[in-house]
């Protein structure tokens, strides 16, 4: 039986009705309160979404990482518990089911069921339903210098009521599609779950409280110096010539370390560029979100290689790999969001990094942890092999199937 004809058989030969968007959701935009206001920021209790919870925890949302407080509340009204929030700028597309009364910034646009729709809809399978939604985003971006979504075209989005004559058999059928997809989910959420494992026995072993391990700031003269990248674009690439590494390929294309660089500039180029030398750590000091800004690959090939402005390089006297596996440890990202500057592009210079503290144990200790440290990330990094393989394998699953079970016939289609 094809996953088709299973649709069929479960909406058993009835009607379909489609309502848009803006029919079935109150459609309003988030919005970010007076950062230069603290009563708005300190001591908050009001959940306050951005990106940044979606990278975090997961696309089904029930606190977040920062709170505000009702004094910020724009008429003391809140988006109410079980809408989504739906990125319709910048990173369009990412999407979550937030199941407490909330706020969001100004990069969501949020969809709150109206009442005479409460009693029509399953909100899981509206969230499920909001991957098509995203995939149409994508493709209908107003065209201008910072993207966004076509909002005429979003709020007239056809949304599916199966069977809507019979309610307890239209959610009846939602909760059996939700099922389905919800066991994809599940298994996709083990297998991350199993990432995260790695994540934390990485923290234990690169913590030091309590030990007899020295901790000394990174721009210490007896551990490390900092040197700013120099003025290479996107322009500057050469077929072929001297290795390079752009800012934004340490955050999308490099992990831990790399042998080798994705990108060239020429002879001539390289001589008046910054270059890194083998052992350096390559930093992108740059990012739109705070998750990137930072982000560092260890160069371990052979020759010196130029790196772009936005970006730093660490000359350092410890294991190259210790320091890039130290820079993916909470120990570093909480010294980091200190030194974090910028609203719309997020910054963290040179100097400031110079005053993060890092551990110093033995060379010994080092190699020891490395060695640990280089199995993990095989399996977890590796495109080839490991957990990476088998999440976008189910993932590809759960999408081939999502697709399929939320095909609902359109009434042309069903007149065939």
């Amino acid at each position: 039986m094809s996953d088709l004809s299973f649709l069929e058989k479960l909406l058993d030969g009835a009607a379909v009705e489609w309502k848009s968007v803006s029919d079935i959701f109150h459609v309003k935009n988030g919005y970010t309160p007076s950062k230069s206001n603290k009563a708005f920021w300190e001591h908050g209790t009001v959940p306050w979404f951005r990106m940044d919870d979606i990278r975090e925890n997961g696309r089904v949302l029930s606190q977040s990482l920062q709170n505000i407080t009702e004094d910020a509340v724009k008429g003391g009204k809140l988006f109410p518990a079980n809408s989504m929030i739906f990125a319709t700028s910048a990173t369009i597309g990412e999407h979550a089911l937030v199941t407490v009364p909330y706020l969001a910034n100004q990069r969501f646009t949020n969809l709150a069921l109206k009442d005479e729709y409460t009693e029509s809809f399953d909100r899981k399978f509206l969230f499920y339903y909001g991957f098509l939604l995203a995939d149409w985003s994508k493709n209908n971006t107003t065209k201008s210098s910072f993207a966004s979504v076509d909002m005429d075209g979003f709020r007239k989005f056809p949304v599916p009521i199966p069977c809507p004559e019979d309610p307890e058999k239209s959610l009846a059928i939602q909760a059996e599609i939700v099922r389905i997809l919800d066991s994809f989910t599940e298994l996709t959420a083990e297998l991350k779950a199993r990432k995260q494992q790695y994540n934390h026995y990485r923290e234990q072993l690169l913590d030091y409280e309590g030990q007899d391990v020295e901790h000394l700031p990174m721009g210490d003269e007896r551990v490390g110096s900092f040197t700013r990248g120099g003025g290479l674009q996107k322009k500057d690439f050469a077929e072929s010539g001297v290795g390079c590494i752009h800012y934004g390929q340490v955050y999308t294309h490099y992990g831990t370390y790399a042998h080798t660089t994705k990108s060239f500039v020429s002879e001539e180029f390289a001589k008046k560029a910054r270059m890194a030398k083998p052992g350096d750590l390559v930093i992108a000091t740059t990012s739109e979100n705070d998750e990137d800004v930072c982000k560092a690959v260890a160069w371990l090939g052979d020759e010196d290689i130029a790196v772009s402005s936005d970006a730093c390089f660490y000359s350092h006297k410890l294991n190259p790999k210790f320091v890039a596996y130290f820079f993916q440890t909470e120990q570093f990202q909480k010294q980091k969001r200190v030194h974090i500057t910028g609203a719309k592009v997020r910054r963290v210079n040179a100097d400031n990094l110079a005053k993060i503290l890092i551990p110093v144990p033995s060379a010994e200790e080092q190699d020891r942890v490395v060695e640990i440290l280089d199995t993990f990330d095989t399996l977890t990094t590796s495109l080839s092999e490991g957990l990476p393989r088998e999440i976008k394998l189910r993932q590809q699953q759960y999408e081939y199937y999502r697709d399929l079970l939320l095909s609902f016939p359109k009434p042309e289609e069903a007149a065939l």
